[in-house]
């Protein structure tokens, strides 16, 4: 169970101000995330033969027949080693940590305008097709429920947990002070006179 479905199943109706708790198959329509483990991934497979199809029909005209992006679309492909520049262009290729975000999002989002028409064969075949593009998988590469989640994004290593309750932990303290606390503020400049307002005299009369 995704934790959409756990967050669902487990308010009851006395803690649900108004309305009703939501059916089985409307829990359904909404659990449908796929994580990095590949737990929310349906069954099936596509492979980058069958997404490049796909992808030309439904995807090109905004995403560009390599990734490219056409217009202001976004890129799907390319961008790698940018991250660091001034101008970086974070792709699927490039930024993205997951194989399976691109699932995910797919399902969800896309084609724009027509968010959940496709079917979990198509979805895979794009994302075969995707990752193709970004020379992550062979040609001949047929993306299912049990690879996806093994393969290895450029950019898997550029993301880290929010570790803030380790690291700044020894800033916390249980009874913040509130009156009196030390050290005390005190004043360590002044703002410099530049005198650019101009006075009574010499401004401009305002009717």
């Amino acid at each position: 169970m995704t934790m959409l479905a756990a967050m669902c199943v487990n308010l009851s109706a006395a803690e649900l101000p108004v309305g009703r708790p939501p059916l089985p198959a409307e829990i359904a329509a909404w659990d449908i995330d796929a994580r990095p483990d590949g737990q929310g991934l349906p069954r099936g497979q596509g492979s980058v033969k069958q997404g490049e199809t796909l992808y030309l029909e439904r995807c090109a005209a905004c995403h560009g027949e390599f990734g490219e992006g056409a217009g202001r679309w976004p890129e799907l492909a390319g961008g790698v080693g940018t991250l660091a520049h001034e101008r970086p262009f974070k792709t699927v290729g490039s930024y993205w940590p997951h194989a399976t975000t691109a699932f995910d999002y797919i399902r969800r989002a896309m084609p724009f305008g027509q968010a959940q028409s496709l079917q979990s064969d198509e979805i895979y075949a794009l994302v075969a097709f995707i990752l193709n593009l970004n020379d992550i998988v062979k040609d001949d590469f047929v993306a299912s429920q049990a690879n996806l989640p093994t393969i290895k994004m450029p950019n898997a290593a550029g993301f880290y947990d929010d570790d803030r309750e380790t690291a700044e932990r020894g800033f916390w303290v249980a009874t913040p002070c509130m009156t009196d606390c030390k050290p005390p503020a005190r004043i360590t400049g002044h703002a410099s006179a530049v005198d650019v307002t101009p006075d009574s005299k010499t401004a401009p009369k305002m009717e």
